[in-house]
């Protein structure tokens, strides 16, 4: 049986980044709590382990992406940039899963793309080839993620530059009990992104803790 691969969650201490932590671990993984407070990534592993069974260990960002196999980006916006330069060092020969949204407060529910088109493909440029950059989960709430008794009605849509890293990333969204596809291309995440605040308009408009989307006909 292949042993499966160690996976950090920068931004795990989040609620997105802990949903996916927590589907993660419940499935067998070795889960990597991550973020700028140790202390607070290792309470938030201690959470999981007592909703799992599993042995999440919490660990600062770098430590995280050090020891990790795969490491999965769930920082806002704001913070994306930035934490990805900080640890370049250790993304190299990577596979880096970046669910950032290009939110702008106050207007989220409204597409504001930033130059370039795309956040993760901005990312993709930034970091060189010896990082292979993935965009997925983008459109898939947190409320569902984090509630393991809830079947996710949600396709996730995974943009990757590099076929074996979109690969890796069906297989992990499979194993989260979530229905991935292969979208294309990095550049490609530039409609994923968009699609978070649509779907953000449709959730306040008719009052849904999580609205997502299904690909059909497939």
């Amino acid at each position: 049986m292949t042993e499966k691969q160690t996976i950090a969650v920068i931004g795990g201490t989040g609620a997105e980044g802990g949903g996916i932590a927590l589907r993660l671990a419940n499935a067998g993984y070795p889960v990597i709590v991550a973020g700028r407070d140790g202390a607070k990534a290792a309470e938030a592993a201690a959470a999981i382990n007592a909703a799992t069974g599993a042995n999440a260990t919490g660990l600062p960002s770098a430590e995280a992406a050090a020891q990790a196999d795969i490491v999965i980006l769930t920082v806002p916006y704001a913070a994306q940039s930035a934490t990805a330069r900080a640890l370049r060092d250790q993304l190299q020969g990577k596979i880096l899963i970046d669910a950032t949204v290009p939110l702008m407060p106050p207007k989220v529910g409204r597409v504001q793309l930033p130059e370039g088109d795309s956040a993760v493909a901005n990312l993709q440029a930034e970091l060189g080839d010896g990082v292979r950059v993935v965009a997925a989960f983008q459109n898939v709430s947190a409320h569902h993620l984090k509630d393991l008794a809830h079947e996710v009605d949600c396709d996730v849509l995974v943009c990757a530059d590099d076929a074996e890293a979109a690969g890796v990333t069906v297989a992990l969204a499979g194993a989260m009990g979530l229905r991935a596809f292969h979208a294309g291309p990095v550049a490609n995440a530039a409609a994923v992104e968009a699609l978070t605040s649509l779907l953000i308009s449709i959730n306040r408009r008719y009052k849904s803790p999580g609205s997502g989307i299904r690909i059909t006909g497939v």
